[in-house]
């Protein structure tokens, strides 16, 4: 068995492993336990009610976090010359198409966010097998192909996070820094939670939300009372 560490039973003494907290007093708890010398984000672990093997009970989207994530995101843009300004403009990091293609062939992905519109999905869907693992495929469903690309960038960086549940029937996010205040950890992560509920599949049967975790980097996870996030 491994050996607790002494930070980890300090954290450990200050809540109840077992117990389900109100998401107020979770939030509470994760900023006294992080000790870390950084400043850590904040995550949060939802694991649902359905089968991600099949089709109709994915659960995937976009949510934009009233006060951000707290990190600061480079966003790519494949576009069309005509589009580039709009791209720039928006605040962009990188801005352009065969050449970016040519650098991500190569193996850079030092981005966060890739936006691209429809018409040059045919030269960016030959990136898949290189951004699908990174979670950088850009996709429809979550805004990131559109012909807009100047709102996309805008709501990249003012917040906006992708999220999909996992192999295992997991969603995992962050919601901001432990240096947030209580109030916008709470906002951001209810955004988060009541997204999530309202992207419930018609198919998923039982109950949707089976637990739902909140931690710090490098902390122990305090479990979450499902019926406080509507409070």
């Amino acid at each position: 068995m491994a050996k607790l560490t002494k930070k980890r039973k300090e954290a450990l003494e200050k809540y109840d492993p077992n117990k389900p907290y109100p998401l107020n007093e979770a939030t509470d708890i994760v900023k006294k336990i992080s000790n870390t010398k950084f400043d850590a984000s904040i995550d949060v672990c939802v694991r649902l009610g359905v089968d991600p093997r099949k089709a109709n009970q994915m659960v995937r989207g976009s949510v934009t976090l009233p006060h951000g994530t707290g990190k600061k995101i480079s966003v790519l843009v494949l576009c069309t010359p005509d589009k580039e300004d709009e791209a720039k403009s928006a605040g962009a990091d990188y801005v352009g198409l065969d050449e970016y293609i040519t650098k991500i062939k190569g193996g850079w992905t030092d981005v966060d966010v890739i936006i691209t519109m429809p018409s040059v999905m045919p030269k960016v869907g030959a990136l898949g097998r290189i951004l699908g693992p990174r979670g950088l495929m850009p996709n429809p469903k979550t805004g990131t192909v559109t012909m807009e690309v100047g709102k996309a960038v805008s709501d990249a960086k003012a917040g906006k996070i992708d999220f999909k549940v996992d192999k295992y029937g997991i969603v995992h996010a962050a919601v901001g820094k432990v240096s947030f205040d209580k109030g916008k950890i709470l906002d951001n992560a209810k955004e988060l939670l009541q997204t999530i509920i309202k992207l419930k599949p018609a198919a998923a049967k039982g109950t949707y939300v089976k637990s739902i975790y909140m931690s710090s980097s490098m902390s122990p996870g305090i479990k979450i009372e499902p019926k406080s996030i509507t409070d």
